[in-house]
């Protein structure tokens, strides 16, 4: 990793220090849920990284749970409704 970034700096781009990435892992960590409590237990940046792709995973199936559920919810009134006019409110 240490000589993909000689090679990032050597070609211009800006250099990220290894504080720097300890300090994003840290911040990343204390917003997934569930591993604030984990806070004083440093996990590795690999370890951190993956929890963050499945959560991000799970956020992405739970949209689509909630999307599946508002069509189907919506093809059941009528568009007309108050009800309908609730919902296209609360989407827009």
């Amino acid at each position: 990793m240490s000589s993909r970034r000689s090679r990032q700096s050597s070609s211009g781009a800006s250099r990220i220090t290894d504080d720097q990435i300890v300090q994003l892992i840290s911040k990343l960590q204390q917003l997934l849920p569930g591993t604030r409590i984990q806070r004083s237990n440093k996990a590795s940046a690999s370890k951190v990284l993956q929890e963050t792709c499945n959560y991000v995973r799970s956020l992405h199936r739970e949209v689509d749970d909630l999307s599946d559920r508002l069509s189907e919810l919506l093809s059941t009134i009528d568009a007309d409704s108050p009800e309908a006019s609730i919902i296209r409110s609360l989407i827009m």
